[in-house]
């Protein structure tokens, strides 16, 4: 019965046969040509050092400017992370007298119009409650769809950070795309929503970016001058984006300009 129990819990339980094995062909789709700038594994080993991150925080002490204009502001993080991934950069953030908020849909699992949808009345929420326009600050895919709301949703919006997010170029520019494929159930290329995501919002657009990242081409990350207004580059990993303090005080700086 236990082992019986356990395949309840395993993918092709849940998605069926057809579904599991669609899904693992995802994975294995080859694109070579379109991965051309990609991190190194050497670099994507790098992100490992997110390990070590507890321990840092026990003896880290960020020296936190006060804001000289305080905002509302919407964290949205990266692909397969929740809110808890962004709540130490929420806590410095609000340490200089932001106000700020959770996307609101639990953890990122892919590009869905459901979750388009969610998005957007989570956002006509925050803004009603406070009366107030928003800046959005996303990790990684999260930057993208704080890119995409931006586009819809301007006037509810001040400002937009991306933070290793990969706006431009290929789609397949990284070391996740194959990871995404399996479990979102779509091409990187092929998304279930209308977008074009090298198109600059109409709201001031920040893109940060790290020759570090193990997981985004900096390239990506960075994109062209048409599509975002600056482009800023950090010494952090993919995963330091959240937690490290040379990100975090230019995400604050960024919000204060």
């Amino acid at each position: 019965m236990e082992h019986r129990a356990s395949l309840l819990h395993t993918p092709r339980a849940r998605f069926g046969e057809g579904e599991f094995a669609r899904r693992i062909a995802l994975a294995r789709e080859v694109y070579p040509d379109q991965e051309t700038g990609k991190p190194t594994l050497a670099k994507l080993a790098g992100e490992l050092s997110y390990l070590a991150e507890p321990l840092r925080r026990l003896t880290r002490r960020i020296d936190i400017p006060k804001a000289e204009n305080r905002q509302i502001i919407i964290l949205l993080p990266g692909f397969a992370t929740g809110p808890h991934r962004m709540r130490y950069m929420a806590k410095n953030i609000e340490r200089a007298g932001h106000k700020v908020k959770n996307w609101g849909l639990g953890r990122n699992w892919g590009v869905a119009q459901e979750q388009m949808d969610r998005l957007e009345d989570r956002l006509f929420e925050v803004c009603e409650r406070y009366e107030t326009s928003v800046s959005l600050v996303g990790w990684s895919l999260g930057g993208l769809y704080a890119r995409e709301l931006a586009k819809r949703h301007p006037i509810c919006i001040d400002k937009v950070i991306t933070m290793g997010s990969p706006f431009s170029g290929s789609p397949r520019a990284n070391n996740v795309w194959r990871v995404y494929q399996a479990i979102a159930g779509h091409r990187v290329d092929q998304p279930p929503i209308e977008a074009d995501l090298g198109e600059k919002p109409p709201v001031e657009t920040i893109a940060l970016w790290s020759p570090l990242d193990g997981a985004i081409a900096p390239r990506s990350a960075a994109g062209l001058p048409g599509q975002r207004d600056r482009a800023i580059a950090l010494r952090c990993t993919h995963n330091g984006f959240t937690y490290a303090p040379e990100s975090i005080l230019t995400v604050l700086e960024q919000l204060d300009r």
